[in-house]
């Protein structure tokens, strides 16, 4: 096992980035990237519910003949991951997906899936394990023996060492990124708070109030205090009471979540995220492990712990971010940067 870790973090040579970006835009082909959606019905056995039929439902942009890399990211992201010319809209990663980005469909063929228990209509304890089965079972419908790397953020990293773990045969390389081997206990008491809030407004029958109220309390602890204390300003005054700088930034994110996930699929996958157990001893694949310092949610010290047990090849970046556990979605340089170091090969060489 060779670790390798940057004190203060891998501040991404801004000249490194552009210059890896550049590279990959002179290789995009003029041609239309291949995109397509689908669902598949399996029977699998949940953990904590028994036998389920379940729907999969999946999006696949590149070639067949392309590696093909499974990515995903954390509880609200999408089997969209970015625009193509079929699905035009944009995705949750658009600034990592796309021609001449870091993960190029003209390079390589990317699959994602909505998770289990997405859209609200399996009311069970989801582990991630089962989700990591179910991208198995899907990858076998879709005729991919093996992936050339597993590529997950958030919750999606979690899944990905289950699957490197579970599945180790099916994957040549990981790629963790904010979601480690377990739920932290700090993190896992944010989300109880969270679900409580659900609960509470479907009691009131203000569910969509209740999700609103949860999102918001994700959102803090998603971010951290320097980022509020630079953005926003001090309470004021509004119509007889005080209203908080950050309050009109919460009111909205509450906005765009609600009508994007239903209070059952928020609670079921929010539990999943705690009932995250994996043996790093159990992943043999080469694996890079990205860890945000400022991240409250996935601790710096969980990331130093899994990497020294996981049982192949393994690498630690680390980050200094304001956007704490948001750093994937947000400081773009950096994770792009990250990405084209550790999926060098064969990404690249497909090009």
């Amino acid at each position: 096992m060779s670790l390798v870790h940057s004190s203060n973090a891998l501040q991404a040579d801004p000249a490194e980035a552009a210059a890896c970006l550049a590279d990959a835009a002179s290789s995009v082909s003029s041609a239309p990237t291949l995109a397509l959606r689908g669902e598949r019905t399996v029977v699998l056995d949940l953990r904590h519910a028994g036998r389920r039929e379940l729907t999969l439902r999946y999006e696949v942009q590149g070639a067949a003949h392309l590696p093909a890399l499974f990515v995903c990211g954390g509880i609200s992201a999408t089997r969209h991951v970015a625009a193509s010319e079929a699905f035009p809209e944009p995705g949750w990663w658009t600034e990592q997906v796309g021609p001449g980005r870091a993960l190029d469909p003209a390079c390589c063929r990317i699959v994602s899936f909505d998770w289990l228990g997405a859209d609200g209509t399996l009311d069970a304890p989801l582990d991630p394990a089962d989700q990591a089965d179910a991208i198995a079972l899907l990858l076998t419908a879709l005729g991919i023996e093996r992936i050339a790397a597993f590529v997950g953020c958030s919750y999606g990293a979690m899944v990905g060492l289950q699957f490197a773990a579970l599945h180790g045969e099916r994957v040549d390389r990981l790629v963790a990124i904010s979601g480690f081997h377990r739920a932290h206990p700090y993190a896992s008491a944010w989300r109880a708070l969270q679900r409580r809030a659900v609960e509470l407004g479907a009691l009131q029958c203000g569910e969509a109030h209740g999700l609103g109220l949860a999102r918001q309390f994700a959102i803090l602890s998603y971010r951290t205090p320097d980022e509020f204390d630079a953005r926003f300003p001090p309470a004021r005054v509004v119509d007889g009471r005080v209203r908080v700088g950050a309050e009109d930034y919460l009111d909205h994110c509450a906005a765009r979540f609600i009508g994007r996930s239903s209070p059952t699929a928020y609670l079921r996958l929010s539990e999943s995220i705690d009932l995250q157990s994996v043996d790093p001893a159990a992943v043999r694949v080469p694996t890079t492990v990205v860890a945000i310092e400022e991240d409250r949610l996935v601790p710096l010290a969980d990331a130093f712990a899994l990497v020294e047990r996981l049982a192949g090849e393994s690498h630690l970046r680390v980050l200094r971010s304001p956007y704490g556990h948001d750093a994937f979605l947000k400081e773009d340089a950096d994770i792009a940067a990250i990405l084209h170091a550790a999926l060098q090969s064969p990404i690249r060489n497909a090009c």
